[in-house]
């Protein structure tokens, strides 16, 4: 058994998990992030902060221009923080996410920038532009299986040819969760059953002294996840 220590967010949303019970997924993840309630320097979470984004600012311009991306879609993009710092050789960025005041913040942040847009959109149902990645960070962990399983029905609607989510390596067993509470998944275990990814970016995490140090970053094209919908085998 996979066993590791509970994180400071997985205490504080379960601290209010009947106040959110009632809630749809935007009023949830509004709530978060008005809230405060990951308890960071960044409203993402730690997860974003610049000790655990550093190999990663190394690391991704390489895989997107290896793998030609022009395009990225970055859902959800949170606070803008990390990324808004990598020197990224893109034709058009599209950050969007479910809560409204982050993209009014930086669609106002970046108010006449040629290549970066700002939208309001839900992963697990809002029709998603086109792209040639999708980055999906720290997102699909916070999800139910049912809204996990919704995400990528959409995201293979989209049209777009790759995914670049968060998955760690080493954990043997996935477990459901309400939408907005937390715990590690791994995409090539079951339900899930992702393949082998294309390319694998290690984080490097330093929470909880060190339990989640396989947290990566996996790349699959999408067409090939086709058919491995989350709960439903």
């Amino acid at each position: 058994m996979d066993e590791r220590p509970i994180t400071t967010a997985q205490r504080n949303f379960r601290r209010v998990a009947d106040e959110l019970e009632s809630m749809e997924n935007q009023d949830r993840f509004t709530y978060i992030f008005r809230s405060r309630l990951w308890s960071s320097s960044s409203v993402s979470g730690p997860g974003s902060e610049s000790v655990q984004t550093q190999r990663l600012r190394d690391q991704l311009p390489d895989v997107l221009d290896r793998f030609g991306v022009r395009t990225l879609l970055d859902l959800p993009f949170g606070d803008f923080g990390w990324l808004s710092a990598v020197d990224l050789d893109l034709e058009r960025y599209i950050g969007a996410d479910i809560v409204t005041d982050l993209v009014e913040m930086n669609a106002e942040r970046f108010r006449g920038d040629p290549v970066r847009e700002f939208r309001v959109l839900d992963l697990t149902g809002d029709p998603l532009p086109e792209a040639d990645l999708v980055l999906c960070r720290d997102c699909l962990v916070h999800l139910s299986f049912a809204d996990i399983e919704r995400a990528l029905g959409n995201l293979r609607r989209s049209g777009s040819r790759y995914l670049l989510t968060t998955t760690f390596t080493e954990l043997e067993t996935n477990t459901d969760i309400a939408t907005g509470d937390w715990r590690p998944l791994n995409l090539r275990r079951e339900p899930f059953g992702f393949p082998e990814p294309l390319a694998v970016l290690v984080e490097g995490c330093t929470e909880e002294n060190g339990a989640y140090a396989d947290k990566s970053l996996g790349l699959w094209e999408i067409a090939s996840i086709t058919g491995q919908d989350a709960g439903g085998r």
